[in-house]
């Protein structure tokens, strides 16, 4: 079966056509293949970010500069940027379950070799750069196989359900990971964090090996060929339900999902706490991203109305908290902007991964990935010298109305591509705001 005849002749469902309804929140969770990913994950994610908050603290502590957190955040997302797409065409060729256990083995050995390097005392901001950078080689890999490796977990009618909980689940180890971190780091330091996140890779380890291939659903792998980079970008470039929403969640990534460096910042430079503060806006945030998550998983489709419409209200309330004139003003903040922000990448994800047909997703998703995290790499050492020049303040309103422009301008061109005009009028008494066809509006004319 040819990728473009495939994709023409059994579209799968479009965040434009597909109706709206609701699911079980937790439906994929009765997949026993699922359920092992899921637990094995929540240990890893948990981990992982213990490990970015002791880093970007550590980070902090050994120079000073937001610069450096935005470097090393800069140079574990490099890879991505540089190699992301190289990585989706592996991960449309290779078996998906064995590839993930030899990523998780090589992240696992990252961690411990940064706790190593630090509670020994000897180490560096190299060091944490180097360690960071060779993260981010083994996510180009790990990133496009998990992502694709969902679909053939769960099937295509849980698709859009386990894309949520997958999100609700990192941010419910985002709760508890910073929040872990913070006080380890004031107790100990920073390196049993480390420790921590490289041992957590033994869970999601432990629940590939547990599950039972013959329950996965049979994906056709690409073969080994000539153009198959070129054909994942030819692919996407054709399809506006694919392109927009990757453009948007690129522009997000780069300019306003800098958290580190502008929350480390304020912690350090406006608010004056430690590093117990820094977790708990980390954790409010994650709150509100469960929150994001679980109300995405609730209702089991992807619209990208929604997508934009968030999107929108994520960088407004950037703008707005940027000027919050007291802390416990700004850490409230960080609640919806947690849940508008987790709600922009869930909705963009779920609605890529449908609108693709299986023997494309590796590369698509990696495309996906790639501009979203990828393009850290050129926003974080900007944001980071914006925030150091002109002051925190000044950074996060800048990321913000960046992330702003960006979404109108794509609910703009969607608009255009799908013959939709605004519509304004009243509804039950209160004015409302919609896209609707060109014909439509014209008859109401």
């Amino acid at each position: 079966m040819s990728t473009g005849s495939g994709a023409d002749s059994a579209p799968a469902p479009t965040a434009t056509d597909t109706p709206a309804r609701t699911t079980a929140m937790f439906s994929s969770l009765k997949i026993r293949n699922y359920r092992l990913f899921a637990t094995g994950q929540v240990v890893s994610n948990t981990g992982t970010w213990m490990q970015r908050i002791a880093q970007d603290w550590l980070v902090l502590s050994l120079t000073g500069s937001a610069s450096a957190v935005g470097i090393t955040i800069a140079l574990q997302f490099l890879p991505m940027l540089l190699f992301g797409l190289y990585g989706g065409v592996l991960a449309d060729r290779l078996r998906k379950r064995p590839l993930l256990i030899a990523t998780n083995t090589a992240m696992g050995l990252t961690g411990v070799a940064l706790a190593a390097l630090t509670l020994s005392g000897h180490v560096q901001v190299w060091h944490v750069y180097l360690t960071a950078f060779l993260l981010g080689l083994v996510t180009v890999v790990d990133n496009p196989a998990r992502q694709s490796f969902v679909a053939e977990m769960v099937g295509p009618d849980q698709l859009a359900n386990a894309v949520s909980l997958n999100s609700a689940n990192f941010q419910s180890a985002r709760l508890v990971g910073p929040a872990v971190a913070g006080a380890l780091i004031t107790a100990v330091g920073s390196g049993y964090a480390f420790l921590f996140n490289g041992l957590s890779f033994l869970a999601p380890i432990a629940g590939l090996l547990l599950m039972r291939p013959a329950d996965l659903h049979r994906v056709e792998r690409a073969p080994r060929g000539k153009g198959q980079l070129r054909e994942g970008l030819t692919y996407v470039a054709a399809r506006p339900e694919l392109i927009w929403p990757i453009v948007l969640v690129g522009f997000i990534g780069t300019f306003g999902f800098n958290f580190p460096i502008w929350l480390s910042a304020f912690v350090d430079d406006i608010f004056h706490g430690d590093a117990g503060t820094y977790g708990l806006l980390n954790t409010l945030m994650a709150a509100g991203s469960l929150a994001g998550a679980l109300l995405a998983a609730r209702r089991g489709t992807s619209r990208l109305r929604v997508l934009v419409g968030a999107a929108v209200l994520f960088g407004l309330l950037e703008i707005v908290t940027a000027f919050a004139p007291a802390f416990w003003i700004f850490a409230v903040m960080m609640v919806p902007i947690g849940m508008f922000g987790l709600t922009v990448n869930v909705t963009a994800n779920s609605s890529v991964q449908m609108a693709t047909d299986p023997l494309m997703r590796g590369r698509v998703m990696s495309l996906f990935m790639m501009v979203f995290t990828g393009g850290t790499p050129l926003g974080a050492p900007l944001v980071g010298w914006v925030t150091d020049t002109y002051g925190p303040r000044i950074g996060f309103a800048a990321g913000g109305t960046l992330a702003m422009l960006a979404a109108v301008g794509v609910g703009v061109m969607l608009a255009r591509v799908g013959g939709l005009r605004l519509s304004v009028g009243w509804h039950h008494g209160h004015p409302r705001l919609r896209f609707v066809p060109r014909e439509q509006l014209a008859t109401a004319a």
